[in-house]
């Protein structure tokens, strides 16, 4: 039989904040949410730290049995509802940005990340596993942020959930603000035409891409995301820069500056609760800031079986270059040497095929860096 849930999607600010500061702001959220007849209540991705790309991240990675864990565990069980929300987890030899859902009775379902997106990659690794949960409320899909623009993902769930669960935190890493030490600042205005067309893609992504991959499958989706703006360094900046200077070669007058680079990034709006239709029955705007909406959605009696021609994401071949592939690659040394400095020489194993990635890449950045140099000389031979 059809049956009715009551979903809360909490919005959370993303400045970075102490452990004890982060979890003790959610619980008064949770419980509120709670407090309303909230049966499921989904927090943003790494809603325990806030979003920076900085090494504290590595300091920060918690085993399963760690406070965060334990206390999402204790608080489902204490109000009686259903709890999710990601962290970066400690599994064996290796770091995942881990959605973890608990069930009032102690049941954990766990799905980890398969996307990072750009510099994420830099702090922990990908997956390929999906995960559904078989919980008293329903079968539930899980993904986490950028996951969302995938639609071999959704494919992955057809016919075998009730509804979509999705945590995110996304920072509009298309559209930034980028301030060097020398007063410049730069936008993706200011980067040339294939930046301009890309700048758009997030809040299309986070907005109406969800709400049509959930009518596809015919589910409810509940997605959230984190609000406000942060500025945050980037990992191994430098060889980010040289890979998109030949996308942008005007950039080359701020290349004796980039070790000092900046970036500045608002988040995109998204906080939602979606019916089946791809309706969204309740939502948060970014200046509402850090608080819940909550709405009762109704799950079907049988797995729904899409019909028709699945959605595209509104996202370009460059784009997804771009965040999944290009900066990605660049820093994955940046993880393999945090995770291994802060956790020992064990973790994060280099793998064949990651030899042969590396290698190439390694080639690309020096064509680039020599192309950006070759590029820079001849302007400054014209400035003369």
């Amino acid at each position: 039989m059809k049956h009715t849930v009551v979903i809360a999607a909490i919005q959370m600010d993303a400045n970075v904040a102490p452990l004890t500061e982060r979890l003790a702001r959610a619980e008064t959220l949770v419980s509120q949410a709670a407090a309303t007849g909230a049966q499921l209540v989904v927090l943003p991705e790494l809603f325990n730290l806030g979003y920076a790309y900085a090494d504290e991240n590595f300091h920060r990675a918690e085993l399963l049995d760690g406070p965060t864990a334990t206390w999402m565990q204790t608080t489902a069980a204490r109000l009686r509802i259903h709890l999710a929300g990601s962290l970066l987890l400690l599994d064996e030899d290796e770091i995942y940005n881990a959605l973890l859902l608990f069930a009032p009775d102690g049941r954990m379902w766990r799905y980890d990340k398969h996307y990072p997106c750009a510099w994420e990659r830099a702090y922990f690794r990908e997956s390929d596993r999906i995960t559904v949960a078989h919980t008293d409320l329903g079968d539930i899909g899980m993904m986490v942020c950028w996951d969302a623009a995938h639609t071999e993902l959704w494919r992955r769930y057809a016919g075998r959930v009730d509804l979509m669960l999705i945590a995110s935190s996304p920072p509009d890493i298309l559209n930034p603000i980028y301030h060097f030490p020398d007063g410049a600042r730069v936008t993706a205005d200011d980067m040339g035409p294939l930046f301009c067309r890309m700048k758009d893609v997030a809040p299309q992504v986070f907005g109406a891409t969800i709400d049509q991959q959930a009518a596809w499958l015919g589910v409810p989706a509940v997605n959230t995301v984190s609000c406000g703006q942060i500025t945050t360094a980037i990992p191994n900046v430098r060889a980010a820069f040289l890979a998109i200077l030949p996308l942008s070669p005007a950039l080359v007058k701020h290349l004796p500056y980039v070790h000092h680079l900046h970036a500045a990034y608002t988040f995109v709006p998204g906080c939602k609760i979606v019916g089946a239709d791809g309706r969204v029955l309740a939502e948060l705007t970014q200046e509402q800031g850090e608080t819940f909406t909550s709405a009762e959605v109704v799950l079907p009696e049988a797995h729904p079986i899409p019909r028709g021609r699945q959605p595209s994401p509104p996202v370009s071949r460059p784009a997804y270059w771009f965040a999944d592939v290009l900066l990605p690659g660049l820093v994955q040394g940046v993880y393999r040497r945090g995770a291994r400095r802060v956790w020992g020489p064990r973790m994060a194993p280099v793998r064949p095929v990651m030899q042969r990635w590396l290698l190439a890449l390694g080639a690309i950045a020096l064509v680039n860096y020599l192309v950006g140099w070759l590029r820079g000389r001849r302007l400054r031979r014209r400035g003369a």
